[in-house]
């Protein structure tokens, strides 16, 4: 199954929500590097975290819970910082927990077509 960029961008780009806490710390657009965002995605379960949120992306922004891994919550904390980081996703702090969503517009914008190859890719 190939996924569009229209298919996955339109379930992606949702508004920020009235009353959202601002992101945590992440580099600027023109800060992202691509060494760095392909390092992050150098690792399978991080990859396979932004492919979940770029294709089955339910809402605005999703817990570390919403995924169902199976990994100790340090280990995932490590893994969406290193996303955070790098640059892929925005997270947000809300209370307890941190929910994040994928950074299509600057992604994009910086590197077109990176995200296809994201939604396409099979473990």
């Amino acid at each position: 199954m190939s996924s569009t960029p229209r298919a996955w961008t339109e379930r992606t780009q949702r508004p920020v929500p009235a009353g959202a806490p601002e992101p945590l710390p992440e580099p600027a657009r023109d800060a992202l590097r691509l060494e760095a965002v392909m390092g992050a995605l150098s690792d399978p379960l991080r990859m396979h975290i932004v492919r979940t949120l770029l294709l089955e992306s339910e809402e605005f922004d999703h817990t570390c819970g919403w995924f169902g891994l199976d990994r100790p919550k340090s280990s995932l904390t490590h893994h969406f910082r290193t996303l955070r980081e790098a640059g892929l996703i925005r997270q947000r702090q809300y209370g307890l927990e941190r929910r994040s969503h994928v950074r299509v517009d600057d992604l994009q914008a910086r590197f077109p077509g990176l995200l296809a190859l994201v939604a396409d890719w099979r473990q």
